[in-house]
């Protein structure tokens, strides 16, 4: 039996797989060419002819223009100690979405900035379609640090700046404070704040898709640091003042105090304290009013303190000297249209100097009675009454005076003695200092040799009679004596106690205790203001309450600015009697007048 023939490829098979396989060579070249075609024009599309949209884009996500801090500028005392720096801190700011994505680094990272995780994730859900929130501002830059170094996603630091104040509540109402973007806000801070926050520069960086800064290109606006700027303010001073005023507030249970100091030579303030304060280091937590700068906010009548420029308008008229003619001041009460204006004790004939020395205000009354209306008003508005001391401090107020021509006689007897018009503290100082000043007035200032204004307010041979006159307040059977006696010093001032206004008239038990001063007598460097509100417990007379206050702080600040001391013992018949606390007499000091409210239940 024959073996079958193998079969053999159809002939046309064969022929038709050589084409198949070429074709499919040349389709995969030919998409290949297509695909590398397409790139190419791709690319052309992208680096050529929409070079710039595309460029864009990509600036859109990585290019960045950052704010580059400025230091605030440095506030120093008249002797170059720092009162307000700028320490540098770190803010933690966030992307909302990136850190959602990697919500189990929440709890760590709510840990580190302080914070709860269930209210970090709904703050960050809120605010998720922003790209930029701040998680916690102005972190010391080692607490910073550890939060940065958790490497969360979205998660970035930024420099900043925040004021200090080293002497705290010191000087916290002549300062003020600044906010979180570090611009001011009370105080200097805000009356100066253009000269002291600088301007923010900015530069452009590249950033990478976690918000880290990769490289800086370039810079955009160069940085302008803030500039310093030197009061004239003196820290020692400041800080006696500052004690001697807490502890008298706190011993007498007064509601709030105030202490100004000015240098009569050139209306520089040297010092301004109030109490209660805060802590501008520590805002939280402390209210409006122990904010308040009650030294040039705050407006009191100014009771008896009022008395010298009476006496200056009495001098300047011709009518009156030092010593004559003496006044008639009776058995201590004078009724005038049906209002009994009253003095302690029975003084009988008093000189001008006498009526300030025992601080009659009959006779002060009476002086004021015989004097022109025009001229005593204008004198009060010589002297700043009525009218902003144009310091510059930021709410100062303008106090209040009535025009002269409205005075009736009975409110122009009222007004010698201090009723019927508001001053402020620093009007007050500024006052004392003009007469200190050879009747010179100069505008109070808080900057360190600035150039202010001065203007002649008083003849100088009637400003010398006043603060030889004022001297005799603090001797022997004046109002002040011992209380704002200062060893080795002459001391010209003036006592004030005064009731305070309340609702439908004035009040019978709530005083506002004042003492208004000049040191030293024979040659004034400084003039100085105490108001005590409300002293509750012991004395409310100026004498018992602000003398001391004064004679304390001045007598440290005379040697701090190393005034020397003058011979006061020429005043005295055989000498004053020299211990260990200061002068001391054998005299009993006279008991001050207190300053009469006009009539009963009328409105102040």
């Amino acid at each position: 039996m024959k073996p079958r023939p193998r079969p053999t490829a159809h002939p046309t098979r064969r022929r038709q797989a050589g084409p198949s396989i070429r074709r499919r060579m040349m389709v995969v070249a030919a998409v290949l060419g297509l695909a590398s075609l397409g790139l190419v024009a791709r690319a052309f599309d992208m680096q050529v002819v929409r070079k710039g949209f595309y460029q864009n884009q990509a600036d859109a996500r990585i290019l960045r223009e950052v704010p580059i801090a400025v230091s605030r500028g440095t506030i120093f005392d008249r002797n170059g100690e720092p009162l307000a720096v700028s320490t540098p801190v770190v803010s933690i700011w966030a992307n909302p979405s990136e850190v959602l994505d990697n919500e189990d680094k929440l709890p760590a990272l709510a840990k580190a900035i302080g914070m709860d995780a269930d209210a970090l994730k709904q703050y960050l859900a809120q605010r998720s379609e922003r790209e930029f929130v701040y998680l916690r501002r102005q972190m010391s830059p080692d607490a910073a640090q550890v939060v940065l170094d958790l490497g969360v996603p979205g998660v970035n630091g930024q420099r900043e700046f925040r004021r200090f104040y080293p002497s705290g509540p010191v000087t916290a109402h002549v300062l003020g404070f600044t906010n979180i973007d570090d611009h001011g806000q009370e105080g200097l801070e805000l009356a100066f704040d253009d000269w002291l926050a600088g301007k923010q520069g900015a530069k452009r960086v590249i950033r990478d898709r976690m918000g880290h800064v990769v490289e800086d290109l370039d810079l955009v606006r160069a940085p302008q640091p803030g500039r310093d700027i030197t009061l004239s303010i003196d820290r020692r001073i400041q800080f006696l003042a500052y004690n001697e005023l807490k502890n008298t507030i706190e011993q007498s249970d007064a509601d709030s105090g105030s202490m100004v100091i000015i240098d009569v030579r050139n209306g520089e303030v040297l010092a301004m304290v109030n109490w209660p304060t805060y802590n501008p280091n520590a805002l939280r937590g402390s209210n409006p009013s122990s904010r308040r700068n009650r030294a040039m906010t705050d407006v009191v009548e100014p009771g008896s303190t009022i008395k010298p420029f009476v006496m200056a308008a009495a001098l300047s008229s011709g009518k009156y000297t030092p010593t004559g003619p003496l006044v008639d001041t009776g058995n201590g009460h004078f009724y005038y249209i049906s209002h009994d204006i009253r003095d302690t004790h029975a003084y009988g004939m008093l000189s001008p100097t006498g009526i300030l020395a025992k601080s009659s205000n009959i006779g002060a009354a009476k002086v004021a009675m015989t004097l022109d209306t025009g001229l005593m008003y204008d004198t009060y508005r010589a002297f700043g009454f009525g009218n902003s001391t144009n310091s510059g401090f930021p709410g100062e107020a303008s106090g209040y005076l009535k025009p002269g021509k409205s005075w009736g006689m009975l409110e122009k007897a009222i007004l010698a003695y201090g009723y019927g018009l508001n001053v402020t503290p620093l009007q007050l100082a500024n006052g004392y200092a003009t007469i200190a000043d050879d009747g010179v007035m100069h505008l109070p200032t808080f900057v360190k040799g600035s150039d202010n204004e001065a203007k002649q307010i008083v003849d100088p041979k009637i400003a010398h009679e006043l603060v030889q006159m004022l001297e005799s307040v603090t001797q022997p059977g004046g109002t002040a004596a011992p209380y704002a006696w200062i060893a080795n010093y002459g001391v010209a001032g003036k006592t004030g106690t005064a009731h305070k206004a309340s609702a439908g008239g004035y009040s019978k038990n709530n005083y506002s205790a004042a003492f208004a001063g000049i040191v030293p007598a024979s040659d004034p460097r400084m003039a100085a203001v105490v108001v005590i509100d409300n002293p509750k417990k012991g004395s409310y007379y100026g004498a018992l309450v602000s003398g001391p206050v004064f004679a304390k702080v001045m007598d440290g600040a005379l040697r701090l600015m190393d005034v020397p001391p003058d011979n006061i013992g020429r005043w005295y018949v055989g000498g004053p009697l020299q211990g260990q606390n200061g002068l001391t007499s054998t005299k009993q000091p006279t008991v001050e007048a207190v300053d009469d409210a006009p009539i009963e239940g009328a409105t102040p």
